[in-house]
């Protein structure tokens, strides 16, 4: 199983980029997921992270192609309703695009567009969707039944449920909060890879 690491756009840059690097070594990928923040801060967030070590393999820009093309960060993640993923395809074919999906419906569809993975959820109650109700596990196991492209699950993962990620075959899991609503983010970090290591 991979980790991913998702950041919570309730931070500095600096703070952020900080606690990116701290975790460097024990993350897949890091999705910068930074809506609130302007175009120079997320360029800044990047050149950060690169000073600080962090490969721009492991980075994914969340939405925003336009900044994902200019630094050179091979992958971008679109939400549900974002760009179509085709034409991301077709025109910046050597990117790597991953998309939100909230239904087994949708992640057919986008992996017939050319995605080259999902992010499914939210899988668990999360303070992040507060008030929605979470939409459970079992919808991934359809996913991985029918679909060939790497299924994540994101929303209210915790150590306490991560086997019941493993038990319908997710290719991994996505981490917000519990990484980056800690003062010990590499901690928590290690803990949650090393678990990943053990269901395995």
């Amino acid at each position: 199983m991979k980790l991913i690491a998702v950041t919570d756009d309730r931070q500095s840059v600096r703070a952020i980029a900080d606690k990116i690097i701290a975790i460097k070594d024990v993350v897949d990928f890091v999705q910068l997921r930074e809506k609130s923040k302007s175009v120079k801060e997320v360029l800044t967030l990047i050149e950060y992270l690169v000073t600080g070590g962090v490969k721009k393999e492991k980075l994914i820009v969340n939405d925003r192609l336009d900044i994902a093309l200019c630094m050179d960060i091979p992958s971008v993640h679109l939400p549900e309703h974002g760009l179509p993923v085709k034409l991301l395809k077709q025109r910046y074919p050597h990117l790597r695009v991953g998309c939100s999906v909230h239904s087994f419906e949708k992640a057919k569809e986008v992996e017939a567009d050319g995605a080259d993975y999902i992010i499914y959820g939210h899988c668990f109650e999360t303070t992040s969707k507060q008030g929605l109700p979470p939409h459970g596990t079992g919808p991934i196991e359809h996913m991985k039944k029918e679909l060939t492209i790497p299924v994540y699950a994101i929303g209210g993962i915790t150590l306490d449920n991560l086997p019941t990620i493993k038990a319908v075959a997710a290719d991994g899991v996505a981490l917000m909060s519990s990484i980056f609503s800690t003062d010990q983010p590499y901690s928590i970090t290690k803990k949650f890879s090393e678990a990943i290591c053990d269901e395995n």
